[in-house]
């Protein structure tokens, strides 16, 4: 009698039930679509979508639906030439002032039962759903210039602070040289400005704050010299700060699955699936924005709106927020720069004493003194945040290219100093919903220093879509020819095995969907390799039945014991195959780490219906038959 535990078709009809339920979401297909989100105060209402509509209308676009999901407008299309003229029409309806972002998007139609308990369809690569590719380079000497414009600045605010006379603080190279008044304040300046520089050598990372700065002193001159480790540690964090800033202005643009990845020392690749306007995200990526916390200035900025008359060291700025006129509230605020977002290491969305929303801001040392010594002096006054972003537009002046820039400022928030604070502080006086767009803000922050694109190409998404059908293609005929093999050569136990790889795949799916893996043409790779590898696994199986049954065993028995040895060897083999997918996982990138993902879960999958999918099934054929005297092998 050939038996198998009933606890493990328990488990082996759990697993496929499973397999089966969130694999289900991969044969609804995407709508290609437009996705509307609310920028600065702006709102998805009734009366948004009704603009969408006639808008749609006028411009001669008949969408499959206009829906709101979520905190978005989707416009859904039927083609991707619908999608790209809906596209037009409402970027340039709604995209113009800033207060929306209109983007292409690929809208699932999956049932919401299965959203509901996790189930969603594999993401596709951009080999396979189309969209672009940035290689983006550092401008490493911007990098470098900007960090020694805030030594100086810290080191001239210090000396001013302690009463130290100095005729000039400059740079030479890569050394900052101070000139001081009096000869005998040299003592005392240097350790003044060797424990700045020491904070920021501890913020900068890596480098040990003694290593990071040499000291030699002349008379009346001061000389500080930067090592050139110190120096490339500003251009990594350069890149490492941007590939941040990048990362969120991704996310505003509503990508799936978007692609950020170093590469090399100064530059980041940006791989944008299912984005076909190169312009936009260009706009979107190049764009250079930034932060100051300022004071407020008091006087009345609505006077200084209408007249024009500023007061000296004041600048007139204009509120995120509109007043009953319908116009930005003016605000006046102090010239001087309290800190500003270089000096911003963390923002997160929090809650005060009251259980309030609040926005965390972590400061570098640097800056945290600056805010401490700010706030010392100022409770019970408002602080303001500035937001500045600075836009790259390109115009075509008699046949040429021009670039230019357009400067967005506004005051993003406006609040009290209840207590002194310093390198850590909460804004509150906020809703939800402002606090969690302020911290997002504060953490897009400004990009270290401008990247310039180096490399951009366009994959469409018919060649897309030409990759996907190959790409199935190809695992179907690899996957036939192995089921023919199997039929002809084992016959029954070649049907047991064509089920065992057919649960197999369906494992794959399912466990890429659950975990959210993003399937390029290496993935696709990847599964046809672990079908022949599964294949390789029961042709042992069946060959050590056949070998057993030539030894004289009954048939039961030579079942039993093909399986038991072959197990050993089949679970050797995939562990060795699985710790090399795991490497490829670990060290590589892009479609190495997509091809690694694929043969790890394709390897676990092919060892388990291959060692105990398929006994089963062949032990419901075979195990109850008391007189079987041989088997279809």
């Amino acid at each position: 009698m050939l038996e198998y535990p009933r606890w493990k078709y328990a488990v082996i009809l759990i697993v496929m039930l499973l397999s089966a339920l969130y694999a289900l979401p991969n044969i609804f297909p995407q709508d290609p679509s437009v996705q509307i989100t609310a920028n600065r105060g702006a709102k998805i209402d009734d009366a948004l979508e009704q603009r969408v509509s006639q808008t749609l209308t006028q411009a001669g676009v008949k969408p499959k639906s206009v829906e709101k999901q979520g905190k978005n407008l989707l416009v859904r299309a039927s083609d991707p030439d619908t999608q790209t003229k809906a596209y037009d029409a409402l970027r340039e309806s709604l995209g113009s002032n800033g207060n929306y972002v209109v983007a292409l998007n690929l809208a699932s139609n999956v049932p919401s039962w299965l959203s509901a308990i996790g189930a969603k369809p594999m993401s596709l690569g951009l080999d396979l759903q189309g969209g672009v590719h940035f290689l983006m380079e550092v401008d490493k000497k911007a990098a470098i210039d900007k960090r020694f414009e805030v030594y100086l600045s810290d080191i001239r605010s210090s000396l001013r602070d302690q009463g130290i006379g100095y005729q000039s603080v400059e740079r030479d190279g890569n050394a900052l040289v101070v000139t001081l008044t009096q000869a005998t304040d040299l003592n005392k300046a240097q350790g003044l400005i060797q424990k700045n520089l020491s904070a920021n050598a501890l913020d900068a990372g890596a480098v040990a704050s003694a290593n990071a700065f040499t000291y030699d002193a002349a008379g009346n001159i001061l000389r500080i010299g930067v090592s050139d480790e110190m120096v490339r540690q500003m251009t990594l964090n350069a890149v490492e700060q941007n590939l941040g800033t990048l990362r969120n202005r991704v996310n505003s643009l509503g990508v799936a699955e978007p692609v950020m990845q170093r590469q090399g020392a100064d530059r980041v690749v940006v791989q944008l699936p299912g984005v076909q306007d190169t312009a936009a995200a260009k706009r979107t990526l190049g764009a250079t924005a930034t932060l100051e916390y300022r004071s407020v200035y008091e006087g009345n900025a609505i006077d200084a709106r209408e007249t024009g008359n500023v007061p000296p060291g004041a600048r007139l700025y204009a509120s995120r927020n509109m007043g009953a006129d319908g116009k930005p509230v003016p605000v006046l605020l102090n010239k001087r720069i309290i800190v500003a977002g270089e000096d911003m290491v963390d923002a997160r969305t929090s809650l005060d004493n009251n259980g309030l929303p609040a926005v965390l801001v972590t400061l570098n040392s640097a800056g945290g003194q600056r805010m401490l010594q700010f706030t010392t002096e100022n409770v019970n006054k408002p602080m303001a945040v500035v937001y500045i972003e600075r836009v790259p537009q390109v115009r075509i002046v008699d046949g040429k290219e021009v670039k230019s820039f357009q400067v967005k400022e506004e005051v993003i928030s406006v609040a009290n100093v209840n207590e002194p604070f310093g390198k850590t502080f909460q804004t509150t006086g906020l809703e939800r919903t402002e606090a969690e767009d302020l911290s997002k803000l504060l953490k897009a922050g400004a990009l270290a220093a401008p990247m310039d694109f180096v490399e951009e190409r366009t994959v469409g998404p018919s060649l897309g879509k030409q990759n996907v059908e190959r790409g199935l293609k190809a695992v179907a005929f690899s996957f036939i020819f192995a089921l023919v093999f199997f039929l002809f050569y084992y016959r029954m136990f070649g049907v047991v095995t064509c089920i065992a790889l057919l649960l197999n795949l369906l494992m794959v799916f399912a466990l890429m969907s659950v975990f959210g893996a993003t399937m390029s043409l290496p993935g696709l790779a990847g599964i046809a390799l672990t079908v022949g590898m599964s294949v390789d696994a029961n042709v042992l199986i069946n060959e050590r039945i056949r070998e057993e049954l030539r030894a004289g065993l009954p048939p039961q028995k030579a079942i039993s014991e093909g399986y038991d040895r072959a197990s050993g060897t089949i679970l050797d083999a995939n562990i060795t195959a699985f710790l090399a997918g795991l490497a490829m996982f670990a060290f590589g990138t892009g479609p190495l780490k997509g091809f690694g993902v694929t043969t790890m879960l394709g390897i676990a999958t092919s060892a388990y219906t291959a060692v105990s999918v398929s006994r089963g099934i062949a032990t419901l054929i075979y195990g109850r038959r008391r007189k079987l005297q041989s088997v279809a092998i």
